[in-house]
């Protein structure tokens, strides 16, 4: 058990915390930092935070993080609208997009399939993608880019399955990306060239 000195000390960082990660020796680093920066600096972090939390919303098209109903990747005129990137989180998209790559959608699910954490496929996007594939006549391929874990291919088999009636070309991206591996750290190269060099779905399960 910590003994603080200071009971807003205390606070501060049990709040810190809280963010994942983040042990209490870590958050009270981070606490003790933060309260050697000037009166500026704590505000603007301050200020960035608020902002956050009240300004950002989700792209009403791909449920990517977002300053506008419309994400500047969805209303970008110079992306293929032919290809759609199936990702688990936001984490993701940024990860494929620092690869330089990939120029098509995405469709953020919001996390995957896993039972033991009580998730299934109503707590995720794939609702929101039927909608859109109904509404998106230049769609021709769905990449699924899922992490390589069995949570990942339980839910890219469900997607897949679910995806039979609207004739599309269904690709994963290749096993560059070691098993169990999740995106968001691969290298920005095995990323970039399993997606690049990503295969029909069907033959990769074969």
């Amino acid at each position: 058990m910590e003994t603080f000195s200071s009971k807003i000390l205390q606070a501060a960082v049990e709040e810190f915390s809280r963010l994942p990660g983040i042990g209490k020796k870590t958050a009270l680093r981070l606490v003790l930092h933060m309260l050697k920066q000037d009166k500026g600096s704590l505000e603007r972090f301050s200020d960035a935070l608020l902002h956050l939390y009240n300004n950002v919303v989700y792209c009403s098209e791909c449920h990517n993080i977002s300053d506008q109903p419309l994400c500047s990747i969805c209303s970008s005129p110079r992306r293929d609208k032919s290809t759609i990137c199936i990702v688990e989180d936001i984490r993701d998209v940024i990860a494929i997009e620092n690869t330089g790559q990939y120029h098509g959608l995405y469709h953020v699910l919001g996390g995957i399939i896993s039972p033991i954490d009580g998730i299934g496929p109503d707590d995720l996007t794939i609702d929101a993608l039927e909608k859109r594939l109904k509404t998106n006549q230049d769609a021709r391929e769905i990449i699924l880019a899922l992490s390589t874990t069995m949570e990942g291919d339980t839910t890219n088999f469900y997607i897949y399955k679910k995806l039979q009636p609207y004739g599309l070309k269904v690709s994963v991206i290749a096993r560059g990306i070691s098993v169990g591996d999740e995106l968001e750290y691969a290298d920005e190269i095995t990323l970039g060239r399993s997606i690049v060099y990503r295969t029909v779905y069907e033959t990769s399960n074969r």
